[in-house]
Order: structure tokens, then C-alpha cells, then sequence
């Protein structure tokens, strides 16, 4: 970000407002600010990329109707609600396109930056609240959190599916990089696990994904 000035502070509240409530309205402003960090990731249905608010959106949707897909029994609440927080921080530290080396390499430090920035803004007990659940995603410690990252593996790869390669025809990205990937989906949901194959596979056949040196597709 250019500054450190919050998007409140355009146009501050009307006086009078109760402290915790000004506190959670100011939270809720800067988080506007999701819908302007755009992903690597190309949409399906329109020629443009997909921002960080949309890609939450369609994982929380993902939980929702895929839940039952899971290899562990989940709360799905629970898990809208991590997959809802996961990319908050990225208000600040910036999208991280897995397939890009030099994006990666102080990724965690500026996300931790950004949690303790964004989330303080909250009253103190939803700042504890919503830092644990970022903390929960992150460390995929629990089976919600496990199918919530697997979420998170899926739903590019079926946008680059559907856009015939997207993500995957980054000079980073190769058949390898991409297993790497798919094994978040197989993990915590086998049955989908079969689906991120065939797209891997076919993608291969189809030249979307680029093989390892040396090799060629079967």
C-alpha cells in the first residue's frame, strides 16, 4: 500500500457512534479493499483476472456445496468462516502467485505484518476472534481447515481448466509444481482428488501444463 492511511478516514464516521460498533464498521471499510487485489487467476466467465473478494466468495460456496466430499466429518460454518478470513491480509501484503519464486520468498513475513496491522483495527476480543481463525487456516491444523486450503488448491485449477491452462502457462509452473499443488485437494477430499488429476493429466495431453525437462507427456 502507498500510505497507511485507512479507507474511514476519507469520509470518518458520523459522531455519536458507539466505540465497538465505529471499530467494527472501520474493519469492515478497509476490507473493501479486498475487492481490489487482483490474483493471478483468470476468471471463466469474463476476460479479466478475479480479485481476492471474489476468489473467498467462491470458496466459501465451494464448502458449502461440496462439504460432503470431505474425508473427515466438518462444521461447515466453521469452515466458511476460515475461508472467508484466509485472504484478508492480503489487503496489505499483496497477492502471492504460487508459480512465481520471486513472490514467494518473504511471503509469510509480510502476511504476519499485515494480520497484526488489519485485524488490531477490531475490537480486542474479534481481533483475538479472527486472528485465530487466519492462524487456523494457515496452519491447517484442523479437518476444517485442511478442506478449506483444499478449497483453496481447487478452485484455481478449475478456472484454469476452464481458461485452458491460465495459471499453469506461468514460466514457473510445470507438471511437478502442479501435483505439488493438487496434493492440499488430496489430503482432505480423495474423491475430489480424482477430479484434479484428470485436469492435471488432460491439461498435460493438451499442452496446458508445461512437462518436466526432459520428459514427455504420456
Amino acid at each position: 500500500m502507498e500510505d497507511d492511511a485507512r479507507i474511514i478516514d476519507r469520509n470518518p464516521l458520523p459522531a455519536g457512534i458507539d466505540g465497538r460498533l465505529a471499530a467494527q464498521l472501520t474493519f469492515i471499510a478497509e476490507a473493501d479493499r479486498l475487492k481490489t487485489v487482483l490474483r493471478a487467476s483468470p476468471l471463466a466467465a469474463a476476460d479479466r483476472r478475479e480479485n481476492d473478494a471474489e476468489h473467498s466468495w467462491h470458496l466459501a460456496l465451494m464448502v458449502l456445496l461440496l462439504s460432503e466430499y470431505a474425508d473427515e466429518p466438518i462444521d461447515v460454518g466453521h469452515a466458511m468462516r476460515l475461508v472467508i478470513i484466509h485472504d484478508l491480509v492480503e489487503i496489505y501484503a499483496g497477492d502471492s502467485p504460487v508459480f512465481d519464486a520471486a513472490a514467494v520468498l518473504d511471503q509469510r513475513e509480510r502476511e504476519e505484518s499485515a494480520a497484526e496491522r488489519l485485524f488490531a483495527l477490531l475490537p480486542a476480543d474479534q481481533a483475538r476472534e479472527i486472528r485465530e481463525l487466519w492462524d487456523e487456516f494457515e496452519s491447517g491444523a484442523t479437518p476444517e481447515a485442511r478442506f478449506g486450503k483444499a478449497m483453496d488448491r481447487l478452485e484455481p485449477m478449475l478456472l484454469n481448466w476452464l481458461n485452458e491452462g491460465g495459471t499453469w502457462r506461468m514460466p514457473g509452473a510445470t507438471v511437478e509444481r502442479v501435483r505439488a499443488r493438487e496434493a492440499g485437494v488430496v489430503a482432505a477430499a480423495t474423491t475430489l482428488g480424482v477430479v484434479t488429476d484428470a485436469f492435471i493429466t488432460h491439461g498435460l495431453r493438451n499442452g496446458w501444463i508445461r512437462p518436466e525437462p526432459g520428459t514427455e507427456p504420456a
